[in-house]
Protein backbone atom coordinates (compact mmCIF):
# COMPACT_ATOMS: atom_id res chain seq x y z
CA UNK A 1 0.00 0.00 0.00
CA UNK A 2 1.22 3.27 -0.79
CA UNK A 3 -0.78 6.28 1.22
CA UNK A 4 -0.33 9.71 0.04
CA UNK A 5 -1.27 12.29 2.59
CA UNK A 6 0.14 15.60 4.36
CA UNK A 7 1.33 16.33 7.66
CA UNK A 8 -0.81 19.33 7.52
CA UNK A 9 -4.53 17.38 5.80
CA UNK A 10 -6.92 17.32 8.05
CA UNK A 11 -9.01 14.65 6.06
CA UNK A 12 -5.81 12.10 6.74
CA UNK A 13 -6.06 12.83 10.67
CA UNK A 14 -9.43 12.26 10.37
CA UNK A 15 -8.43 8.51 8.87
CA UNK A 16 -6.47 7.75 11.58
CA UNK A 17 -8.87 5.38 13.38
CA UNK A 18 -9.44 3.36 9.78
CA UNK A 19 -6.16 3.54 9.02
CA UNK A 20 -4.44 2.58 12.58
CA UNK A 21 -6.94 -0.40 12.15
CA UNK A 22 -6.30 -2.03 9.22
CA UNK A 23 -2.53 -1.79 9.90
CA UNK A 24 -3.50 -3.63 13.24
CA UNK A 25 -5.70 -6.06 12.51
CA UNK A 26 -3.69 -7.42 9.07
CA UNK A 27 -0.49 -7.11 11.06
CA UNK A 28 2.15 -8.91 9.08
CA UNK A 29 0.56 -8.88 6.09
CA UNK A 30 0.42 -6.10 4.37
CA UNK A 31 3.24 -3.28 4.10
CA UNK A 32 3.25 0.35 3.62
CA UNK A 33 4.83 3.41 2.80
CA UNK A 34 4.30 7.01 2.75
CA UNK A 35 4.26 9.66 -0.09
CA UNK A 36 4.47 13.66 1.15
CA UNK A 37 1.97 15.13 -1.07
CA UNK A 38 2.74 19.04 -0.30
CA UNK A 39 -0.53 20.16 0.21
CA UNK A 40 0.07 23.68 1.22
CA UNK A 41 3.04 25.37 -0.42
CA UNK A 42 2.36 28.90 0.80
CA UNK A 43 -0.88 30.71 0.76
CA UNK A 44 0.63 33.48 -2.24
CA UNK A 45 -0.05 30.29 -4.69
CA UNK A 46 -2.28 28.28 -3.20
CA UNK A 47 -5.97 27.61 -4.67
CA UNK A 48 -8.81 24.48 -3.36
CA UNK A 49 -11.53 25.49 -5.62
CA UNK A 50 -13.89 22.45 -4.63
CA UNK A 51 -13.66 23.74 -1.01
CA UNK A 52 -13.38 27.56 -2.33
CA UNK A 53 -10.16 28.25 -0.17
CA UNK A 54 -7.82 30.47 -0.99
CA UNK A 55 -7.11 32.07 2.28
CA UNK A 56 -5.93 30.14 5.64
CA UNK A 57 -9.30 31.76 7.49
CA UNK A 58 -10.90 29.60 4.90
CA UNK A 59 -9.25 26.20 6.23
CA UNK A 60 -11.24 26.79 9.64
CA UNK A 61 -14.82 25.48 8.06
CA UNK A 62 -12.99 22.48 6.26
CA UNK A 63 -11.37 21.36 9.57
CA UNK A 64 -14.49 21.90 11.77
CA UNK A 65 -16.42 19.40 8.87
CA UNK A 66 -13.30 16.82 9.31
CA UNK A 67 -14.33 16.92 13.12
CA UNK A 68 -17.89 16.39 13.17
CA UNK A 69 -17.62 14.50 10.31
CA UNK A 70 -15.47 11.46 11.32
CA UNK A 71 -15.52 12.15 15.12
CA UNK A 72 -11.31 13.15 15.56
CA UNK A 73 -10.47 15.62 17.88
CA UNK A 74 -9.34 19.20 16.14
CA UNK A 75 -7.72 22.11 16.59
CA UNK A 76 -9.90 24.08 14.11
CA UNK A 77 -9.00 27.54 15.50
CA UNK A 78 -5.74 27.06 14.66
CA UNK A 79 -6.42 28.86 11.15
CA UNK A 80 -8.30 31.96 13.01
CA UNK A 81 -5.17 32.20 15.74
CA UNK A 82 -1.80 30.78 14.23
CA UNK A 83 -2.40 29.62 10.46
CA UNK A 84 0.40 27.77 9.09
CA UNK A 85 2.45 28.96 6.26
CA UNK A 86 2.74 26.12 4.18
CA UNK A 87 3.15 21.96 4.56
CA UNK A 88 6.51 21.75 2.85
CA UNK A 89 8.69 21.88 5.88
CA UNK A 90 6.54 19.61 7.74
CA UNK A 91 6.81 17.16 4.50
CA UNK A 92 11.00 17.52 4.50
CA UNK A 93 11.24 17.14 8.50
CA UNK A 94 9.36 13.30 7.98
CA UNK A 95 11.46 12.87 5.08
CA UNK A 96 14.21 13.85 7.01
CA UNK A 97 13.20 11.20 9.90
CA UNK A 98 12.94 8.41 7.14
CA UNK A 99 16.74 8.70 6.70
CA UNK A 100 16.86 7.00 10.19
CA UNK A 101 13.96 4.62 9.89
CA UNK A 102 10.09 4.57 8.32
CA UNK A 103 9.57 3.42 11.92
CA UNK A 104 10.82 6.79 12.81
CA UNK A 105 9.40 8.51 10.40
CA UNK A 106 6.01 7.30 11.00
CA UNK A 107 6.22 7.94 14.40
CA UNK A 108 7.30 11.04 13.83
CA UNK A 109 4.62 12.03 11.05
CA UNK A 110 2.07 10.78 14.09
CA UNK A 111 3.58 13.47 16.10
CA UNK A 112 4.09 16.43 13.69
CA UNK A 113 -0.28 15.49 12.97
CA UNK A 114 -0.89 15.48 16.95
CA UNK A 115 1.09 18.91 17.80
CA UNK A 116 -1.06 20.69 14.77
CA UNK A 117 -4.23 19.24 15.07
CA UNK A 118 -4.57 18.60 18.87
CA UNK A 119 -2.48 21.09 20.20
CA UNK A 120 -2.76 23.80 17.45
CA UNK A 121 0.75 23.78 16.96
CA UNK A 122 2.67 25.94 13.68
CA UNK A 123 4.03 23.27 11.85
CA UNK A 124 5.22 25.57 9.07
CA UNK A 125 8.19 26.83 11.43
CA UNK A 126 11.19 24.57 11.93
CA UNK A 127 11.48 24.87 15.54
CA UNK A 128 8.37 23.36 15.98
CA UNK A 129 9.72 20.43 14.15
CA UNK A 130 12.85 20.02 16.00
CA UNK A 131 11.26 20.38 19.41
CA UNK A 132 8.56 17.22 18.17
CA UNK A 133 11.42 15.75 17.39
CA UNK A 134 13.04 16.03 20.62
CA UNK A 135 10.42 15.16 22.44
CA UNK A 136 9.59 11.95 20.20
CA UNK A 137 13.86 11.15 21.07
CA UNK A 138 13.52 11.77 24.56
CA UNK A 139 9.92 9.80 24.78
CA UNK A 140 11.26 7.02 22.75
CA UNK A 141 14.98 6.62 23.31
CA UNK A 142 16.25 4.75 20.03
CA UNK A 143 13.78 5.47 17.92
CA UNK A 144 14.96 8.28 16.92
CA UNK A 145 18.34 10.90 16.56
CA UNK A 146 16.79 13.99 17.78
CA UNK A 147 20.28 16.05 16.91
CA UNK A 148 20.53 13.73 13.72
CA UNK A 149 17.14 14.87 12.57
CA UNK A 150 18.11 18.53 13.01
CA UNK A 151 21.03 18.04 10.45
CA UNK A 152 18.59 16.08 8.38
CA UNK A 153 16.13 18.63 8.28
CA UNK A 154 18.40 20.98 6.29
CA UNK A 155 19.97 18.64 4.64
CA UNK A 156 20.11 17.90 0.29
CA UNK A 157 19.01 14.00 0.87
CA UNK A 158 15.85 14.85 2.86
CA UNK A 159 14.58 17.83 0.21
CA UNK A 160 15.52 15.51 -2.89
CA UNK A 161 13.37 12.75 -0.99
CA UNK A 162 10.27 15.21 -0.63
CA UNK A 163 10.63 16.45 -4.66
CA UNK A 164 10.83 12.64 -5.30
CA UNK A 165 7.65 12.35 -3.33
CA UNK A 166 6.03 14.96 -5.36
CA UNK A 167 6.70 13.86 -8.69
CA UNK A 168 5.03 10.48 -7.67
CA UNK A 169 1.81 12.74 -6.72
CA UNK A 170 2.02 14.74 -9.84
CA UNK A 171 2.75 11.09 -11.84
CA UNK A 172 -0.12 9.67 -10.03
CA UNK A 173 -2.54 12.65 -10.87
CA UNK A 174 -3.18 12.74 -6.83
CA UNK A 175 -5.11 16.26 -6.35
CA UNK A 176 -6.74 15.17 -3.14
CA UNK A 177 -5.53 13.50 0.19
CA UNK A 178 -5.94 11.41 1.74
CA UNK A 179 -4.90 8.95 -1.65
CA UNK A 180 -4.26 4.79 -0.87
CA UNK A 181 -3.28 2.93 -3.73
CA UNK A 182 -3.13 -1.13 -3.13
CA UNK A 183 -1.43 -3.49 -4.90
CA UNK A 184 -0.72 -7.38 -4.32
CA UNK A 185 2.55 -8.18 -4.50
CA UNK A 186 3.85 -9.05 -7.83
CA UNK A 187 1.11 -7.64 -9.76
CA UNK A 188 1.08 -4.30 -11.79
CA UNK A 189 -3.26 -4.02 -11.41
CA UNK A 190 -4.08 -2.29 -8.43
CA UNK A 191 -6.92 -0.18 -6.40
CA UNK A 192 -6.61 3.75 -5.48
CA UNK A 193 -8.88 5.11 -3.44
CA UNK A 194 -9.43 8.73 -2.58
CA UNK A 195 -10.46 11.14 0.55
CA UNK A 196 -11.56 9.84 3.28
CA UNK A 197 -13.46 6.68 3.60
CA UNK A 198 -15.36 4.18 6.44
CA UNK A 199 -13.05 0.95 7.66
CA UNK A 200 -15.88 -1.28 5.71
CA UNK A 201 -14.72 0.44 2.03
CA UNK A 202 -10.94 0.21 3.41
CA UNK A 203 -11.69 -3.81 3.98
CA UNK A 204 -13.59 -4.43 1.01
CA UNK A 205 -10.56 -2.81 -1.22
CA UNK A 206 -7.98 -4.83 0.15
CA UNK A 207 -10.20 -8.17 0.00
CA UNK A 208 -10.54 -7.29 -3.70
CA UNK A 209 -6.87 -7.20 -4.16
CA UNK A 210 -6.16 -10.33 -1.53
CA UNK A 211 -9.88 -12.11 -1.41
CA UNK A 212 -7.73 -14.89 0.57
CA UNK A 213 -6.42 -12.68 2.92
CA UNK A 214 -7.36 -13.09 6.45
CA UNK A 215 -7.48 -10.65 9.74
CA UNK A 216 -4.56 -11.62 11.76
CA UNK A 217 -5.84 -10.00 15.27
CA UNK A 218 -8.29 -7.84 16.63
CA UNK A 219 -8.45 -5.19 19.56
CA UNK A 220 -10.40 -5.96 22.19
CA UNK A 221 -8.67 -4.79 25.18
CA UNK A 222 -8.68 -0.72 25.57
CA UNK A 223 -5.62 -0.81 27.92
CA UNK A 224 -3.49 -3.12 25.49
CA UNK A 225 -4.13 -1.07 22.27
CA UNK A 226 -3.20 2.37 23.73
CA UNK A 227 -0.11 0.46 24.68
CA UNK A 228 0.31 -0.63 21.70
CA UNK A 229 -0.01 2.65 19.91
CA UNK A 230 1.58 5.16 22.51
CA UNK A 231 -0.86 7.45 21.80
CA UNK A 232 -4.55 7.52 21.14
CA UNK A 233 -7.66 9.23 20.88
CA UNK A 234 -10.85 7.96 22.16
CA UNK A 235 -12.25 7.87 18.57
CA UNK A 236 -9.41 5.32 17.21
CA UNK A 237 -9.97 3.22 20.50
CA UNK A 238 -14.01 3.37 19.80
CA UNK A 239 -12.90 2.23 15.65
CA UNK A 240 -10.28 -0.46 17.25
CA UNK A 241 -13.83 -2.35 19.23
CA UNK A 242 -16.07 -2.51 16.36
CA UNK A 243 -16.06 -6.01 15.68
Amino acid sequence: MVFYTDPLCCWSWAFEPQWRKLRYTYSGKVKWRYIMGGLLPNWETFNDPMNAISRPLQMGPLWLEAKYRSGMPINDRIWYENPPASSYPACIAVKAAGLQSAVAAEEYLRQVREAVMLHGKDISKWEVLRQVGHELSERSPGLLDSEQLHADMASPAARKAFEQDLQQVRLHGITRFPALTMRREGQDAGIMMVGYRPYAALEQALKQIAPDLEPIQHSTDELEHRRYWGSTTQREIEEAMKT
